[in-house]
């Protein structure tokens, strides 16, 4: 068992049709911060980047884990690549409300948590949703990425596939025949994600457990949001986000974020993503 600290790098993608936004990818140290401003009407995900690092040789940037093929810390349109913890948002959707879900549909590499702050006036269940334990420890073998790149490798697991990534079979992904919700049911390998984690997606049409919606919320991303036998923050100490408001500025208390080891928060009218990572230590 290896245990080390280490980096988050966040990478956002916006979603067809909505505009690109000044920021799509950026490296948080233990105890940094940063914000991006989103706008009112933004679709897009966000997700967690690990063990990232520049090729010595020409300079180009992966990570082993979320990567977006950009070949910079900018992932600059490109998505995630599977399996990585996704956060999705359409904000000021249907009704006006905001939908929002953790999905595990592409594989997990990180624990996530959304919590809406603040909202519920405009309607919506504004429920926190997320999975916020380790999984990577108990991923079956057969869905496991190692950090040598495959199931085969040397080290130790660094993320846990989807069923349909790692067999491609119509069954797990969805698709040909079972592309309905009659004939795509949950499958063994969904269930692992789902009994972990019910309230995030584990398979395509797991929409009814894993949608939420709120309105006049700002939200809150944790990465790692609790520590566990396997992570924990080292002291709990988490620097102060500001969140800048039709020209306001709030400071956030600190000890409002303990035990968050990395956090994203957005704010209506419109968005702020301001990030806080601390040391802690996870399993590989």
């Amino acid at each position: 068992m290896a245990k080390c600290s280490y980096t988050v790098w966040p990478g956002i993608l916006s979603g067809a049709g909505t505009a690109p936004l000044s920021s799509t990818g950026f490296t948080l140290n233990p105890g940094e911060s940063t914000e991006v401003l989103v706008p009112s009407a933004w679709s897009g995900r966000l997700w967690g980047r690990t063990i990232c690092g520049s090729d010595p040789t020409t300079g180009k940037f992966s990570c082993v884990t979320g990567d977006c093929s950009s070949d910079t810390i900018e992932c600059s349109g490109g998505g995630a690549a599977p399996p990585a913890t996704l956060a999705e948002f359409t904000l000021n959707g249907a009704g006006g409300l905001d939908f929002y879900d953790v999905s595990l549909v592409d594989g997990y590499n990180l624990p996530m948590l959304v919590s809406p702050q603040g909202g519920g006036s405009g309607g919506g269940n504004c429920t926190a949703t997320g999975c916020v334990v380790e999984l990577n420890g108990g991923c079956p073998t057969e869905l496991k990425l190692m950090s040598g790149g495959s199931g085969d490798g040397d080290g130790g697991c660094v993320a846990c596939k989807s069923a349909c990534e790692a067999f491609g079979d119509p069954k797990y992904c969805c698709s040909g025949e079972y592309g309905t919700p009659d004939a795509c049911k949950p499958s063994y390998y969904s269930e692992y994600f789902k009994n972990a984690c019910p309230r995030a997606y584990s398979y395509a049409y797991d929409d009814g457990t894993s949608t939420f919606t709120c309105a006049g919320a700002n939200y809150v991303i944790t990465f790692c949001p609790t520590p566990s036998t396997s992570q924990k923050s080292s002291d709990g100490g988490i620097g102060s986000a500001s969140l800048i408001t039709s020209g306001s500025i709030h400071r956030l208390i600190p000890s409002q974020f303990c035990n968050i080891l990395a956090t994203l928060l957005l704010v209506t009218s419109r968005i702020l993503l301001a990030l806080d990572v601390d040391n802690h230590e996870r399993n590989n």
